[in-house]
């Protein structure tokens, strides 16, 4: 895949329909203050995504970050975080495919919410289950939807703000001031709306899982790196700074159905004919393309710890064209589960899915930016080559970052609804601790051949280096 095809597939995976409705919930939460919740998130993004560039350009290998820290934290590391990973994320395709079906029921009422759910799994199944030029084609243009739709959301908001239309006045920067000023609910409100600021940014890390299939990784990766965070952050900043600028922080707080999403408000208030249907076009785009390379990275993730003998040997097979569909057929049990909830229920549960998801996306952060550690002091103990990609500041900067992941994480036992993210997390990482314990002699066997291989590439690429002798 091409930079390019990185770049969107990045931004498909990160922009679901977490922005265009829970954006709902971070302003409920900070108001107007909502608009620097995205911005701290969007360094924080782009922290990791930097620390991921720095250590995926020197192993740009299957299952990227999970077989980094396999080697450079340990096999317990590779095993808790790669599984972590892949179950928040196997929960989150499930829930973007309920968020889907919901969707389509605006213009079907009637239909059984079963019906689209499982009609979009077989569809991204058989998306994924093709070759990997053919999926990044099909994302890039999916993508290039959400972008579009923000662009658009963003220049019109603008124009409102500082032009006005024909039949209005311009509305000025006065609603960020207004109705309980730009804190309205302190600097805790600010804190709370920081878990939902986080969760439109969870994706950032999904460029670093498709290094192995880049026709460069040293050149693609770090390019599409630094330019998805950063059109990610312009566009959320923007977007936010348009909704509590044009309509007050209290109507766009009002959530519950596509109508009152803000940017449907915003679209309204302009009155831009047919706003919720074609918002209603966008959202279903955004949650299939952020389910469609969700499943893709978790398909890679699984079959990654079949490699390192962490999951069945089954797991691990490859077609003639490359693709694991058996790992594949795994990642789609979120899917699955996804389609017998909806034969009874609509969406009671996507706060919870929404929570779990995110918990497993902060602890998979902390561990990205805990093996991006390690990768500095490891290869200088080693005497191995520094990467051709740096992250600036570190370990300040990343040493910072995850306390600001730990306090987020921490706030979500405040949070009505986000109960089950730490009922279910917890127990989870106990238990994935206890499997890795029965597997631990093998999985160490296999984390020192890795590294040794490692040491032995490093030699060959440069052998005037002191790579050192032996394993540490």
């Amino acid at each position: 895949m091409s930079s390019r095809q990185l770049t969107m597939i990045g931004i498909g995976g990160a922009i679901g329909t977490g922005l265009f409705l829970g954006s709902t919930m971070a302003i409920s939460h900070a108001g107007p203050s909502a608009v620097l919740a995205y911005l701290l998130c969007g360094v924080v993004a782009l922290v990791i995504s930097w620390a991921l560039a720095e250590m995926v350009v020197v192993h740009p290998d299957a299952g990227a970050f999970g077989t980094i820290a396999h080697c450079y934290l340990g096999a317990w590391a590779g095993f808790v975080l790669r599984w972590t990973y892949w179950c928040g994320q196997v929960i989150a395709v499930g829930g973007e495919v309920v968020a889907a079906g919901i969707y389509i029921q605006y213009w079907w009422p009637q239909l059984p919410l079963w019906a689209p759910v499982v009609a979009f799994s077989l569809i991204l199944l058989g998306v994924n289950a093709m070759t990997v030029s053919f999926f990044g084609t099909l994302e890039y243009w999916f993508s290039m939807v959400k972008v579009t739709a923000i662009s658009v959301f963003v220049v019109l908001g603008l124009a409102i703000i500082f032009f006005g239309l024909p039949s209005q006045p311009p509305t000025g920067m006065g609603n960020l001031s207004s109705h309980g000023g730009f804190f309205p609910h302190g600097v805790s409100g600010l804190g709370l709306a920081m878990v939902f600021a986080l969760f439109s940014y969870i994706g950032t890390e999904v460029v670093s899982v498709t290094a192995a299939e880049s026709k460069n990784p040293q050149k693609d990766i770090p390019k599409a790196a630094r330019g998805m965070v950063l059109r990610m952050g312009l566009f959320y900043v923007l977007a936010m700074l348009v909704i509590v600028s044009v309509v007050p922080w209290t109507v766009a707080a009002q959530g519950g159905s596509l109508h009152s999403s803000p940017f449907v408000k915003v679209f309204d208030w302009a009155g831009f004919p047919g706003a919720a249907g074609i918002m209603n076009f966008v959202v279903i785009t955004a949650a299939l393309s952020s389910a469609n390379t969700n499943l893709y990275v978790t398909t890679r993730m699984v079959h990654s710890l079949a490699l390192h003998r962490l999951a069945p040997r089954w797991v691990g097979r490859l077609t003639k064209n490359g693709v694991p569909r058996n790992a594949l057929a795994l990642s789609a049990l979120g899917m699955a589960v996804a389609a017998i909830l909806s034969v009874g229920s609509r969406s009671g549960a996507y706060l919870v899915i929404f929570g779990i998801a995110t918990f497993a996306a902060i602890v998979t952060w902390i561990f990205i930016l805990a093996t991006h550690f390690a990768f500095r002091i490891r290869r200088r103990k080693l005497g191995l080559p520094n990467s051709p990609v740096r992250l600036a500041g570190a370990p300040w900067t990343s040493g910072v970052s995850v306390l600001f992941l730990i306090a987020v994480l921490v706030s979500m036992a405040f949070i009505e609804g986000f109960g089950p993210a730490w009922q279910f997390g917890v127990p989870f990482s106990v238990l994935l601790l206890l499997v890795y314990t029965a597997l631990r002699k093998r999985a160490r066997d296999d984390s020192r051949n890795l590294l040794k291989a490692e040491l032995e590439r490093n030699r060959k690429s440069a052998p005037d280096s002191e790579s050192g002798s032996s394993v540490a």
